[in-house]
């Protein structure tokens, strides 16, 4: 397994209709750089809020990253493997039992991987599930293996329900399409923070009972790739 990337902790939280509340610390330098311009910062907006809206009407993250994968070519074969991350543990988020109506005694298990394609880590899920509500042979390959969850429950022929969907960061500042000042270029790389993108969302299964409670961050590698040609770039 490779070793896990650590990215700084992006402390501006814009929501999609929200407003700025802090700066994002910079993250690692992505694969491949965005020019800090205009064109670009509306360029990366709308690929992200394309991301956005793709993870938002389908069930699996997973294979939505996939398709991501191989639609922008981020590795040889678009293919989304869990990383697990091991010997971390977090306690159940506030109002959490309620969400997966649950009582206090029920056992809930934690699950934290980062979802990689090729040398990109897309993703980095928090995932908090019941399993008492999946099958043995799910629990089984969830507790031995690095297979994404989503992956492991198919046969439950889930859907999710979003409880937010977060940009973390914007490379433009709110009301730009008004008339807001776009940062001027300083002709080097865009910094994108490690963190862009956050969803939090329960899982149901067929039956209309909820299973899961996931926190997905979706990282800068969203982006490493290079900028299309537009204008004779």
């Amino acid at each position: 397994m490779r070793a896990i990337r650590r990215g700084a902790t992006a402390a501006c939280v814009i929501g999609l209709g929200g407003s700025l509340l802090a700066s994002p610390a910079a993250a690692r330098e992505p694969a491949t750089p965005w020019n800090d311009d205009a064109t670009s910062r509306v360029e990366v907006l709308a690929l992200l809020q394309t991301l956005n809206a793709d993870l938002l009407s389908h069930p699996s993250a997973t294979l939505t990253l996939e398709r991501w994968c191989g639609a922008h070519h981020l590795a040889p074969e678009a293919k989304v493997i869990a990383e697990r991350v091991r010997g971390e543990d977090k306690p159940l988020p506030e109002e959490a039992r309620k969400q997966l109506a649950i009582g206090s005694d029920e056992t809930v298990r934690y699950r934290r991987v980062q979802l990689a394609c090729g040398e990109h880590v897309l993703s980095e899920a928090d995932n908090w599930y019941v399993p008492s509500r999946l099958t043995d042979a799910m629990n089984q390959e969830l507790d031995t293996t690095d297979t994404p969850f989503g992956k492991v429950v198919q046969p439950l022929h889930f859907h999710r329900q979003t409880l937010s969907a977060e940009l973390l960061w914007s490379p433009l500042p709110q009301g730009w399409e008004t008339g807001a000042p776009v940062p001027a270029a300083k002709g080097g790389r865009l910094d994108i923070p490690h963190h862009v993108l956050q969803h939090r969302a329960v899982l149901f299964d067929q039956g209309n009972r909820p299973f899961s409670l996931v926190v997905e961050s979706y990282t800068a590698d969203v982006l490493a790739f290079p900028p299309p040609a537009i204008g004779g770039r």
